[in-house]
């Protein structure tokens, strides 16, 4: 049986390499044929709405940056979704436009009660430079190519 996948990417496209998730979700978008399985939802400006249309999913990818993480700019990391659920909170206090993953997922699981998915897979793509700026450093950006291209090939196979 086929997965029903959501791919969320956060991040914030006028903060340099932080916008590399909304990259990966920009470059799935571009890359992908139509497929009823695998939605790809922009978590960068409308957040709250697109939690309400993750019912349905079997699964939830998230891709976000990571900054400070002592890696060099463009490591990519694959997080268990029990590192994940360690990070949820009961009640977090967001700001519409500063909405982090685990913040998402927070509200997901009260949103969606019994049809939460259980399954949780977190890449985060190490960046050093959240200056305000439009467009990404070359080794974010190839960060963000080496996370599109592992779900290509995980959707395709």
């Amino acid at each position: 049986m086929v997965k029903k996948t959501a791919v969320l990417g956060f991040g914030n496209p006028v903060r340099a390499d932080d916008g590399v998730g909304i990259y990966v979700i920009e470059q799935l978008q571009a890359a992908m044929p139509p497929d009823e399985s695998v939605s790809v939802f922009d978590m960068g400006t409308s957040a709250f709405e697109v939690l309400f249309q993750l019912r349905g999913h079997d699964r939830i990818i998230l891709v976000d940056a990571v900054i400070n993480s002592e890696e060099a700019v463009g490591s990519v990391f694959k997080l268990p979704a029990s590192e994940v659920e360690g990070k949820i909170e009961d009640d977090p206090l967001v700001f519409l436009h500063g909405l982090k993953w685990h913040q998402a997922l927070s509200y997901a699981r009260k949103m969606l009660g019994a049809d939460y998915p259980e399954e949780i897979d977190v890449y985060l793509i190490a960046i050093e430079n959240t200056s305000f700026n439009v467009g990404m450093g070359e080794a974010a950006k190839q960060g963000g190519d080496r996370v599109v291209q592992l779900l290509l090939d995980e959707f395709s196979g």
